[in-house]
């Protein structure tokens, strides 16, 4: 016998074992927190598929100027500058088809800026086999976030936001979309990874997921297991163009506003500092002011250390970025700066955030 072991007497542990039968009819016994896998995911599928739509696009995209393929030799001559002339630069009309998600029964539609966002026409087709023409409402590049309208005789199936924040990498989900074309097309996995950044942008915080998903996914949902979005997908990491099994999805907390204000105004302004930081070990420096921007005009200087926006830490400048951006311009906050050794917080009221500007 290990001496490790120790010895219940066999006239205890009946009762030892009635008691713990006991504790768990009562449900006190701990009890794991994850969700285990379904039998089916076939309920599930029922009730979210309906809302997902199949998006073509038409597009005109350029060719590049013929003469380049003009010989060399005749590129200078009247009859090169003639054919010039007369056929200029060429253009086509492309398809390509993408997906989406009915998030307003009245036919809000999201998707992914990069699905329509240059097209020259929309149809969108539904589960029901109707195919509707779409109207662009409003598209935003940073976040490659799109909101289209249909207009349909009736409600249309929909879906609600789930709470991405709540997400934990191992957790179920499903992908919905129309990979290569095949319409109403799921795919299962979890949660492999978040707040991924691929170097796209200021706003990236992708969630990583391991359910497969092809060219003709993107903009499509994905949802918990309780049928809610809780991010779109974007793009994939691939050598080959198809899955291997490592995906990316903008997550809910960042697509839900960025939506609701597609839908409303069509477009996102963004806060804005006039600050560039520079991340250190003490936090990040202010290294440059633009000196007639918000920061400068409340009192902020070079050498500064932020340090909290809003009493939230921030402790990047892509996390500095993000947290002044949500800022409706022309909005207070409260910034919490270091200056020699002293911290103050001072209210700043946020600007618009220019083109391709920083912070």
């Amino acid at each position: 016998m290990n001496r490790t072991q120790s010895v219940i007497p066999w006239h205890l542990r009946a009762s030892v074992l009635a008691f713990v039968l006991l504790l768990c009819v009562c449900g006190q016994m701990p009890q794991a927190a994850a969700r285990g896998a379904p039998d089916s995911f076939a309920p599930l599928v029922k009730k979210v598929l309906p809302a997902v739509v199949n998006i073509a696009v038409t597009e005109t995209v350029s060719n590049g100027d013929v003469f380049g393929d003009m010989p060399a030799e005749l590129r200078d001559t009247p009859l090169g500058r003639e054919f010039r002339r007369k056929f200029g630069r060429r253009q086509q009309q492309v398809t390509g088809n993408g997906s989406g998600f009915i998030i307003d029964p009245s036919g809000i539609i999201v998707t992914n800026n990069h699905v329509v966002g240059r097209a020259d026409s929309i149809i969108v087709s539904l589960t029901d086999g109707r195919q509707l023409p779409a109207t662009l409402l409003g598209r935003d590049e940073l976040t490659d976030l799109a909101v289209i309208k249909v207009n349909a005789n009736g409600p249309l199936p929909s879906v609600s936001w789930g709470d991405s924040r709540k997400m934990e990498v191992g957790d179920w989900i499903i992908a919905a979309g129309n990979p290569f074309g095949l319409s109403g097309s799921v795919s299962a996995g979890i949660i492999s990874a978040e707040g991924r950044d691929l170097g796209s942008g200021p706003f990236d915080n992708f969630l990583q997921i391991d359910a497969p998903i092809n060219p003709g996914n993107s903009g499509g949902p994905v949802f918990n297991m309780d049928g809610q979005v809780i991010g779109v997908t974007s793009t994939i990491v691939s050598p080959t163009g198809a899955s291997v099994g490592i995906g990316f999805a903008i997550p809910s907390d960042t697509v839900n506003p960025i939506v609701a204000k597609l839908a409303a105004h069509g477009q996102v302004e963004r806060g804005w500092l006039g600050v560039s930081v520079t991340e250190t070990t003490d936090g990040l420096v202010i290294d440059q002011l633009d000196r007639n921007g918000p920061a400068a005009r409340a009192g902020a200087k070079i050498g500064d250390l932020v340090l909290a926006i809003n009493g939230e830490k921030v402790d990047s400048t892509n996390g500095l970025i993000r947290s002044v951006a949500v800022v409706t311009p022309g909005n207070m906050a409260r910034v919490t700066l270091r200056r020699g050794g002293r911290e103050a917080e001072i209210p700043i009221t946020i600007g618009r955030r220019p083109a391709d500007d920083a912070d």
